[in-house]
């Protein structure tokens, strides 16, 4: 996991423990408070809470087996977990870029893959230039990277 990734994980932990968890205590007493501890709202604030738990003890877990990597000390030109890099769909001529980072922190959608997806797997080790043949479900792709930096 990159040090952003569980610096988020840490604030996420936090909102959750020092600002949900006495809201979430809140209503249920509120609710108590009213005698309306077996109506639907509270059954729901109970699933609220319960889901509470649930990422709260993922969360903690998670950070207690992270292996927390600084990728700013990292460097060069080869592909390696941390790095960000600008491919070319050869077939489409598209241009993408990604961040290779832990699974925890992937989010296609903001531009970060896990390092061990398929794209990933396919790019490690590579350096600019080179081709990388990436086998996904929707089928093979071929990639040029156009370049691989370090922040």
């Amino acid at each position: 996991m990159t040090l952003e990734g569980h610096a988020a994980l840490k604030k996420e932990l936090k909102l959750l423990t020092e600002i949900e968890r006495p809201k979430i205590s809140q209503e249920i007493g509120i609710a108590r408070e009213h005698g309306d501890l077996k109506r639907m709202p509270s059954t729901m604030l109970l699933k609220k809470n319960k889901a509470w738990l649930k990422r709260v003890v993922e969360i903690e877990d998670r950070l207690a087996r992270a292996e927390v990597i600084d990728t700013s000390t990292l460097g060069g030109d080869k592909i390696r977990f941390g790095a960000y890099v600008k491919l070319e769909d050869i077939d489409s001529g598209k241009v993408v870029e990604y961040r290779i980072v832990g699974a925890d922190e992937s989010d296609i959608a903001n531009g970060t893959i896990s390092v061990t997806s398929p794209m990933a797997r396919a790019l490690i080790g590579k350096h600019e230039g080179d081709e990388a043949q990436v086998k996904a479900p929707g089928g093979t792709r071929n990639y040029e990277i156009v370049s691989v930096r370090w922040k």
